[in-house]
């Protein structure tokens, strides 16, 4: 899928594969927001989430919240797109957590990160340990922090980078939609961008984060196809074995006009030459060497 602004040419794929379980409890989203009066091209909502409470409650909890957040913003007439992100949350986390019911045991609960794009400008909203990611000129950046006791510690010093922290710790949140019936003030995170041309924005899981090096990403990112590249990221982290699911989504941004002319024009000049051969270093000689004698006479004149 792909849309063309004034601006910026751009593609999006995703996929959800069950990875190393034998269920899938993450779901993604890929729609087009409608064109209208201030956005004439249009624009995407993107989002992947990320069950939790066991088979039934994760997979309830994720298809909710994507379900939820569909239905939230493109609905809404509210320009923000922050804040029409934040009320979404807010609707999702409270669809989630009636319909866990009175269970204390495995309550369902999901990650959900997620994109506004309008024209060149993005606007993230996160809550969990899913994640986004901006590659631009060749360097992957981590958008979204995770909210998991890990980040913390990391953030805090308790934990250093690169140290191996508690297996208990692992996967373990600090904040997940439908857990509380609340969503606390603070969520969901917001983060806002502005795309370039040659911009790769990933959403993914956590399914990654233990068989992907940042390389990985770059590599398989660089095409201007966002369906392969989803599908690449996925297949690569099953390859490896991850133990958990995989989803990705993609939004790949072509590159600029005037990139795209020079490429055009060295196109031109190579079926020249190859259809002409050297005969064009014939005409270009002589205008050189006529040019030569001109400034020679005038010289002459002159002087």
């Amino acid at each position: 899928m792909s849309i063309t602004t004034s601006e910026l040419h751009m593609q999006v794929g995703g996929i959800s594969h069950t990875g190393g379980r034998t269920n899938n409890e993450d779901a993604i989203l890929l729609e087009t927001i409608s064109p209208s009066p201030d956005l004439p091209a249009g624009g995407w909502l993107l989002a992947v989430a990320d069950g939790m409470g066991g088979h039934d409650n994760g997979e309830m909890a994720s298809n909710l919240a994507i379900q939820t957040l569909r239905e939230q913003v493109l609905q809404s007439s509210q320009p923000d797109a922050a804040l029409a992100l934040k009320q979404a949350y807010r609707k999702a986390n409270e669809a989630i957590y009636d319909a866990g019911g009175e269970a204390t045991d495995k309550h369902p609960g999901t990650t959900l990160v997620s994109a506004v794009v309008r024209g060149k400008y993005v606007t993230i909203a996160n809550v969990g340990d899913s994640r986004a990611y901006l590659m631009r000129a060749n360097q992957l950046t981590q958008i979204t922090q995770d909210h998991s006791v890990i980040a913390e510690q990391l953030a805090s010093g308790e934990l250093r980078p690169g140290a191996l922290p508690d297996k208990e710790l692992r996967g373990k949140l600090t904040a997940a939609l439908g857990t509380m019936p609340d969503l606390e003030r603070r969520l969901p995170a917001i983060y806002e961008i502005v795309l370039l041309p040659e911009d790769r924005l990933l959403l993914c899981s956590d399914g990654f984060y233990d068989v992907m090096q940042n390389t990985d990403y770059l590599s398989l990112m660089g095409t201007d196809d966002a369906q392969s590249s989803a599908l690449a990221l996925t297949d690569l982290a099953v390859q490896r074995k991850t133990t958990d699911n995989v989803s990705a989504v993609v939004l790949a941004v072509g590159s600029s006009l005037a990139t795209m002319q020079r490429a055009e024009i060295a196109r031109d000049l190579a079926e020249h030459r190859a259809e002409h051969g050297t005969s064009i270093l014939v005409p270009v000689i002589i205008l050189i060497i006529l040019t030569a004698l001109v400034a020679a006479g005038v010289w002459y004149w002159m002087f």
